[in-house]
């Protein structure tokens, strides 16, 4: 953390809530530092380099990964919990961990597996989260899942359906989903991440999009967010203009525009805390948000969301793997429905036909597996068991 105390609002580790099975404290490190190596070392986390965001596995080396998309949520996290003196410790935790759960192949993943679970409870990328930390890694022997403190549980479920939580709710009372039942607020460490989460992900869309030749400059011109700084890096730098200086252009124009919404979220923050004087994260849980934008920013925000929307994420080649990634999942899950002692967890079972009272248990042992495929696993495996290629060159990690 940073020479500045932390504010009575932040979440202090030695105040933490606990974790689900207690343990003695490590000796040089805080509760929150140690769920951030926890998370480091997990599988989960190591798997992210081969899970992207919009553009799959097999289509680019320089495109964002769900964990280079991870690490740069913590950076962001880190500068802005700085400022406002919450704990970075905490923050860099969340947000290494917030896309644990997340399926092969981006939000495509995320979509066909919830439509195979309709059945049997449905599948939520946050939940899984969760799930992951909390259950499907096994690194330790006297409990599943890694034993996060609470507060960092709490980060990672970011989203929660009524349902799930009063589910949740029944097997921790006053658990991390208890806020989706009553109404209240997670800490300011988690509603940063979330927003980090937003600055992050709405920047490296544009530089992958513009670098992958989806959107164009002329296209970008019309945003006020992008335009304002792009114009201003042309002043300063003319020769940028120059085709073989489009890259240096793309990049600073960036650099500005994540500059500028980081600044403007530290400085709107701060005006929202001085006129509420939360003093302790208790009342923090029990006020509105308090971490935002400006509403110009969030207006400028809403605007490149749509325009991402309209122009990258519903773009005809993007729509054209989408709907490949997407035969590539369904089809998994029904292969493995078929014939679920070939998954490797769950080959105990026995090779008779499901029964109802199992069936859902073993969907949710079908979409584990798959949620924690990486893209280039989940395309070669679909090969294996259909003899179809559909998503270009493999390679041989898993």
């Amino acid at each position: 953390m940073g020479t500045e105390p932390l504010a009575p609002y932040a979440c202090d580790p030695a105040q933490s809530r606990g974790r689900r099975f207690p343990e003695a404290p490590a000796p040089t490190r805080t509760a929150f530092q140690r769920d951030r190596d926890r998370i480091v070392h997990s599988t989960a986390f190591r798997r992210l380099v081969y899970k992207t965001q919009v553009f799959l596995n097999h289509e680019g080396d320089l495109f964002r990964t769900r964990l280079t998309h991870s690490l740069e949520v913590a950076q962001l996290g880190r500068s802005v919990a700085r400022s406002l003196r919450l704990n970075e410790d905490l923050v860099e935790a969340i947000a290494l961990a917030h896309d644990l759960g997340h399926t092969p192949f981006g939000h495509a993943g995320q979509d066909v597996l919830n439509d195979c679970m309709r059945a049997y409870g449905g599948f939520e990328h946050n939940l899984q989260s969760l799930r992951v930390v909390d259950v499907l890694e096994t690194r330790y022997p006297q409990f599943d899942g890694i034993n996060l403190c609470f507060e960092t549980r709490e980060g990672i479920l970011k989203h929660c359906s009524a349902t799930h939580a009063a589910q949740l709710e029944q097997i921790e009372p006053g658990g991390v989903a208890r806020r989706f039942l009553d109404g209240t607020r997670p800490s300011l460490e988690a509603q940063l991440c979330n927003l980090t989460d937003e600055i992050a992900y709405n920047a490296h869309d544009i530089d992958d999009g513009v670098r992958s030749g989806l959107i164009s400059f002329a296209q970008l011109a019309d945003l006020p967010l992008f335009a304002k700084h792009h114009e201003t890096v042309v002043h300063e730098f003319p020769l940028l203009q120059q085709p073989q200086h489009q890259r240096r252009l793309l990049a600073e124009t960036i650099r500005r525009m994540l500059s500028a919404q980081v600044y403007d979220l530290i400085a709107h923050s701060q005006l929202v805390l001085a006129q509420a004087q939360p003093d302790s994260v208790d009342v923090v849980r029990a006020m509105p948000p308090l971490l935002a934008f400006s509403e110009g920013m969030r207006r400028q925000s809403r605007e490149l969301k749509r325009f991402l929307f309209a122009n990258l994420y519903r773009h005809p080649q993007v729509l054209q793997t989408r709907a490949k990634a997407t035969q590539v999942l369904r089809d998994l899950f029904d292969a493995y429905m078929a014939e679920p002692h070939v998954i490797p967890q769950v080959a105990y079972l026995e090779s008779a036909p499901v029964t109802a009272r199992d069936a859902a248990s073993t969907a949710r042992q079908v979409a584990d597996y798959i949620a924690g495929m990486t893209d280039r696993y989940a395309a070669r495996e679909h090969e294996r068991l259909t003899g179809q290629r559909l998503l270009g060159a493999l390679g041989l990690n898993d």
